[in-house]
């Protein structure tokens, strides 16, 4: 039991030197609640699957989200996300979310995140998932982030580089790139991570 000021149990933070793996893995069963009235899982929960991942990747890192709002008041939220749903996953499934961390910028990172079961992909997800103060401004991804995540890095092919630009209304798609707005997702408010710095 905790006092009401006082930090909740946490584990200790991993040593990041232990696995600089390019491909971080994390392994998700099927419960009931993740699914509809079919025992299909619900097509929303694979993004909570992929978020628990993106922690538990920030966790080997060696920080932990509530350590980092806390001490540095930064936060990360979701930008952009892509969903390409290719199979169904099922009730009391074994799937394994695979992310791989494609670049790293000053203020937000781009992420692949495919979601198996076994070796058949069920959900390719791309994210840009960018850094914000409690003001909702961008902030810098701190220093020893980045620079644990920067082995990690792996650019994606060219043609999947060029669809997310296409996608994205930037270059490739045939018109005049179109101005990034600022997001409007469930986190957040008002952040424009486009506005990197370098």
């Amino acid at each position: 039991m905790t006092d009401p000021g006082e930090t909740p149990n946490r584990e200790p933070a991993a040593d990041p030197a232990v696995d600089a793996e390019p491909v971080h893995t994390f392994p998700v069963r099927v419960y009931y609640e993740d699914t509809d009235a079919g025992g299909i899982v619900y097509y929303a929960n694979y993004l909570k699957f992929a978020e628990r991942a993106r922690t538990e990747l920030l966790r080997q890192a060696g920080r932990q989200q509530f350590d980092l709002l806390r001490e540095q008041g930064i936060g990360f939220t979701v930008r952009s996300c892509r969903a390409e749903y290719l199979a169904p996953a099922r009730l009391d499934d074994i799937l394994e979310v695979r992310s791989t961390v494609n670049e790293v910028l000053g203020a937000s990172m781009r992420l692949s995140q495919r979601i198996y079961r076994g070796e058949r992909l069920l959900c390719d997800l791309r994210f840009r998932i960018a850094a914000m103060n409690r003001e909702g401004r961008p902030a810098r991804i701190p220093k020893d982030i980045r620079d644990t995540l920067a082995p990690r890095i792996v650019p994606p092919p060219p043609d999947e580089a060029e669809a997310d630009e296409t996608e994205a209304g930037g270059a490739g798609c045939g018109s005049t790139p179109r101005q990034p707005a600022a997001p409007r997702d469930c986190h957040s408010y008002g952040v424009d991570p486009s506005a990197d710095p370098v």
